[in-house]
């Protein structure tokens, strides 16, 4: 295993080679193409940097919402199957702010150039 360059780094570099030297000589579909392939790397790199944390504090706050343990996607199973039932609901404390927050951190990895997203982040 090599230390350097990260993984991150790699794919980041990809998507930079892309953008700046290849894309400014491609033209019609084939730049669309290009720019879509750019897009997922750019959106790997940030699954790669932000999605291991936000998904911690997702699992952890279910689990403390709901009382239960479990993996993240059971625990969503969970809060899903409790709203569906009318057993929680936007009055149940802490559901709206865990909604929002997860909304926000699954926004910052998939469309961090989202205005709204922008205004309600901050960033």
């Amino acid at each position: 295993m090599q230390d350097e360059p990260t993984t991150t780094e790699l794919i980041k570099a990809v998507a930079d080679f892309l953008r700046s030297e290849i894309t400014p000589v491609i033209k019609g579909h084939n730049a669309f193409k290009l720019r879509v392939g750019i897009n997922a790397l750019d959106l790997v790199t940030r699954q790669l940097a932000l999605a291991e944390a936000s998904d911690a504090a997702e699992a952890a706050r279910l689990k403390q919402l709901l009382g239960a343990d479990g993996t993240l996607m059971e625990l969503n199973r969970t809060l899903s199957e409790k709203i569906a039932s009318g057993a929680v609901d936007l009055t149940t404390p802490g559901l709206p702010e865990h909604l929002w927050q997860t909304t926000l951190d699954k926004l910052a990895v998939d469309q961090p150039n989202y205005a709204s997203y922008k205004r309600e982040s901050g960033t």
